[in-house]
């Protein structure tokens, strides 16, 4: 799993291109089995846990991560906060790379003002034809873990009215989005080769899928989350993640067709997702009409029940998931954090403001 962190002045709360630094720093560092990596921006950090069984164990993963990455951004008076956008302006820095400055010529004020921090899941399978199989079958259920997850209300100096703005910043990347029904490995890989040879994209890394075949690890890798405020919201994500490709691969090996649901219904049912989170109505899959976001939440839940409980994770996504419905998500707590401090650093630095 995949946790990208924002870097931030800690008094100011502004982005701050501290990447390499903190990089440098933990090269002499025991990290614990989990890595930090580079984005590409300068005012990011990725937190990469490595493959776990248990949601114990993630949890062990993450909350060490979260703490050795804003550790690190202590000792250069900075933060490392999980907001998926910034509250406060600030320029983004390219990180030095041939590819990032690829990237940016190719892409240029898009790729210069993208600052949004999301988080990936990834879940094994046994080969491409059982993934492309779950990605059939998880693509309407997808809007849902959006909704819970939602933690980026402010961008650049002003609340966008939205729970997620990161979701509709990001699919401004032309290869962004849902993805449409494939059936087959052949159909997959017909899709990635079309988009390569139109010359629009510089590779295969740019293909920014909610969710796709990973390039390098034997999982399905689903990227619609936006990184989450609380971490425990994030070990909750990570257990239904895991259960929707389960009961997605367990529906293709009994032989049930995947839903036939069109690509443009669930990019709106994302985008309600974004605008409301789980305080507005949410699309349900099995019926593709608009309900309160709790009974969204849980339709999901019982569609992904049988796999939870195998999993030993249906009391971690049952109670994580109906806290998030009451206490709401990251997007409400940030502002929350801004009634309470009356200012965007308090929404970006916390308790640290608050009072």
């Amino acid at each position: 799993m995949e946790e990208e962190l924002l870097l931030v002045d800690a008094t100011t709360g502004r982005p701050r291109p501290l990447a390499p630094e903190i990089l440098a720093q933990a090269a002499g560092r025991e990290l614990a089995g989990f890595a930090l990596e580079s984005e590409m921006d300068q005012e990011m950090l990725e937190v990469i846990s490595p493959p776990c069984a248990t949601a114990d164990e993630l949890r062990s993963f993450v909350l060490a991560g979260r703490e050795m990455a804003d550790g690190l951004a202590r000792e250069l008076d900075a933060r490392a906060v999980a907001l998926a956008t910034s509250p406060i302006r600030g320029r983004p820095h390219t990180s030095v790379s041939p590819r990032y400055n690829a990237v940016l010529e190719r892409f240029r004020g898009l790729a210069a003002a993208t600052l949004e921090c999301g988080l990936h899941v990834h879940v094994s399978i046994a080969d491409a034809e059982e993934g492309v199989a779950i990605l059939d079958r998880i693509r309407a259920w997808l809007p849902i873990l959006l909704a819970l997850s939602a933690n980026s209300p402010f961008r650049d100096g002003a609340d966008t009215g939205y729970a997620s703005y990161r979701h509709v910043v990001w699919h401004q990347w032309p290869t962004a989005g849902p993805l449409e029904l494939l059936h087959t490995p052949a159909r997959y890989e017909q899709l990635v080769q079309s988009l390569l040879a139109t010359g629009g994209i510089l590779d295969d890394g740019q293909l920014y899928f909610d969710a796709r075949l990973s390039r390098h690890h034997p999982t399905v890798e689903i990227r619609v989350a936006d990184v989450c405020l609380d971490p425990e919201d994030t070990i909750t994500i990570a257990v239904l993640v895991r259960a929707l490709v389960d009961t997605a691969a367990a529906a293709w090996r009994a032989g049930e067709p995947a839903p036939d649901i069109p690509t443009p219904s669930i990019r709106l049912a994302s985008w309600m997702a974004a605008r409301w989170g789980v305080r507005g109505d949410l699309v349900d899959p099995g019926t593709g009409r608009a309900v309160p976001a709790a009974g969204a939440v849980e339709a999901l839940l019982g569609h992904v029940r049988a796999a939870l409980r195998a999993n030993g994770d249906a009391k971690q996504a049952q109670t994580g998931a109906r806290d998030i419905l009451v206490r709401g998500t990251g997007a409400e707590r940030q502002r929350a954090r801004h009634e309470l401090s009356g200012s965007l650093a308090g929404v970006v630095l916390g308790s640290d403001h608050e009072g």
